[in-house]
């Protein structure tokens, strides 16, 4: 990889709008409603709409708030979920699975109803996406997959064929593809402070650098010892996704955390923008390791992420290999540095789906398999009205919890053997597209 005209940074391209910061230090209180574990999106989410309630509000955060996933993901407000329809019906049967497709149109919608209404400044742009089709197959698929969308949810969604798709995608790449109009982007580490702001203003009671060490039951609630002392609680909220440590083992042991990386460009000329991305879309592409793009919020820089198989600290070999990735959509990217190279953690889980769930009196909203820009705000909403007692908080992901992964105690040995079979994958579904 040629070596960068700009030191290439290995903290997250959002922190420069948006630094993440450890809160004033606070004094723990004794007692509260409920505690929050876990100052991402959805645990922040959850406590605006608890302490609205009345009800006192804790989170804690061993790290900053926001430090995790919720300032380093890519910022597309997908909604995804992984597994298809026929998987998700064989699972949990076709009224589940038909719940599910349905409830992501509503927990985008959600996200955006908040954005608007809580006026977050988080350059929130509802642009689409294009998703770009490996062989003549795979486009056939997502045109049918479209016209279902439109037809199904009402959702403005339609095929491109090859012959178009340059009004999309500055590349020849992909055989075609599809359009979502209803997904777009956000700054996520702004979407992030803007949340804590209306939590804090909301009278919740934010503390960072605060570890959890055991939750114990009690006769009326639980008791939550950290390293910055005990707290009671009559409720407490787990919303950890990739970052769940051995403070809880149970949990832990059915969330994977899976690092993803993203790398992004030096500034680009506009004419060059225009040039690759003239719709200024959100974009995927339908590979199992497929990467996610986009341009940066003020329309300069590209930013490109994917699955990063390394276990260690050093970003040489899997920054290499994402911006292989790049070179392979842009090639006349060669030529130009990377600002920026940083990773960070999803949960995945057994199912691939996300989860609301309870176990031994602990309520969790976790495990958005890498889809938490719109899940993490829905799930955490949505435990807020479980809490509550509000039956307007049912959801389709609320059922039994993820199965624990065998011989798995925190430390994800099998991730590399599986990336290189999803690569395997990946190579002959290539091979198949350009016979």
């Amino acid at each position: 990889m040629q070596q960068s005209k700009i030191p290439c940074k290995n903290t997250p391209y959002w922190w420069e709008a948006a630094p993440v910061r450890p809160l004033p230090l606070q004094p723990l209180t004794k007692q509260a409603d409920v505690v929050v574990v876990g100052a991402g999106y959805a645990g922040l989410t959850a406590a605006i709409m608890l302490a609205r309630a009345g009800r006192s509000v804790t989170v804690l955060d061993k790290m900053n708030p926001g430090e995790g996933a919720s300032s380093r993901n890519g910022g597309i407000t997908s909604g995804n979920i992984r597994p298809s329809f026929a998987d998700l019906t064989r699972r949990f049967g076709e009224d589940r699975a038909l719940a599910i497709e349905l409830e992501g149109k509503i927990a985008r919608d959600f996200l955006y109803d908040f954005i608007r209404s809580e006026r977050l400044d988080c350059d929130f742009q509802l642009v689409g996406k294009f998703g770009g089709a490996i062989g003549a197959e795979q486009y056939e698929s997502y045109a049918r997959s479209a016209e279902a969308l439109q037809r199904k949810l009402g959702i403005e969604a339609y095929a491109v064929p090859q012959s178009e798709q340059r009004n999309y995608i500055g590349s020849d790449y992909y055989r075609g593809g599809y359009v979502r109009k209803d997904i777009g982007g956000v700054h996520p580490a702004k979407l992030h402070f803007e949340i804590l702001r209306v939590a804090l203003a909301a009278g919740a009671s934010v503390h960072s650098g605060v570890a959890v060490q055991s939750i114990d039951a009690e006769t009326n609630g639980h008791k939550i010892t950290t390293s910055a002392g005990v707290i009671q609680a009559r409720q407490v909220l787990v919303c950890t996704n990739g970052y769940t440590d051995g403070a809880n083992p149970w949990l832990r042991r059915r969330l994977i955390p899976v690092r993803s990386r993203i790398i992004v460009t030096e500034s680009l000329s506009s004419e060059v923008m225009g040039r690759l991305m003239p719709s200024r879309m959100m974009y995927s592409e339908g590979l199992i390791l497929g990467h996610y793009f986009r341009p940066s919020p003020d329309g300069t820089r590209i930013l490109l992420g994917g699955r990063d198989a390394s276990s260690n600290d050093d970003p040489t070999g899997p920054t290499r290999l994402i911006r292989k990735g790049l070179l392979r959509i842009f090639p006349e990217l060669e030529n130009v540095a990377l600002s920026h190279s940083w990773f960070g953690n999803v949960a995945m889980n057994r199912d691939m789906v996300p989860r609301l769930f309870e176990h031994k009196g602990l309520t969790y909203a976790t495990g958005f398999c890498g889809s938490g820009v719109v899940w993490a705000p829905w799930l955490g909403s949505r435990a807020a009205l479980k809490l509550l007692g509000d039956d307007k908080g049912k959801t389709a992901f609320d059922f039994r919890p993820p199965a624990f992964v065998p011989f798995y105690n925190g430390k994800p040995y099998f991730m590399p053997a599986i990336i290189q079979g999803y690569r395997l994958r990946d190579r002959m579904a290539l091979a198949r597209a350009t016979r």
